[in-house]
């Protein structure tokens, strides 16, 4: 079975100059977790997902080291947890999002996809043709595609 027999065509996504109010809005509408980031070809430049957005809206610790000589702090957040919320959505997307993509091509097989969900630990792989978005694939059709004819 190949990525395009099981991916999901309807794409939400968000272009590279949008806000991340964009993307939150997505997520609460869609009831989704994470979105490929476009440029005007439509090719993913960047993913942001649910753990970009907690990793700037959660507590930054004072970070503190040195050595023999010295000891520096680099102070943690003095924003209150809501300010930080605030703050964050008139940011472009491309601050916070991840711009590493894994993606597959739209003729990858199933098995190295899940192979791929599996060992990097992520949710959801965009599916290209040609360096082209044209569908995105989760772990739960990975797992819905590959036992629905077994049970």
């Amino acid at each position: 079975m190949k990525a395009k027999e099981i991916m999901v065509s309807q794409v939400y996504k968000v272009k590279e100059g949008d806000t991340v109010r964009a993307v939150i809005e997505k997520f609460l509408m869609h009831r989704i977790s994470g979105l490929p980031v476009v440029n005007d070809r439509n090719e993913v430049v960047a993913y942001i997902s649910d753990g970009d957005i907690m990793r700037y809206i959660g507590k930054h610790d004072d970070y503190i080291f040195g050595s023999y000589l010295y000891t520096a702090v680099i102070k943690g957040d003095n924003d209150e947890f809501q300010d930080r919320v605030r703050n964050l959505l008139p940011l472009n997307v491309m601050k916070i999002a991840q711009k590493k993509v894994i993606a597959v091509d739209a003729e990858e097989d199933i098995e190295q996809i899940a192979a791929i969900l599996g060992k990097k630990r992520i949710k959801k792989l965009p599916v290209l043709r040609r360096g082209v978005l044209v569908g995105i694939i989760s772990r739960g059709d990975v797992i819905r595609h590959s036992f629905q004819s077994i049970l």
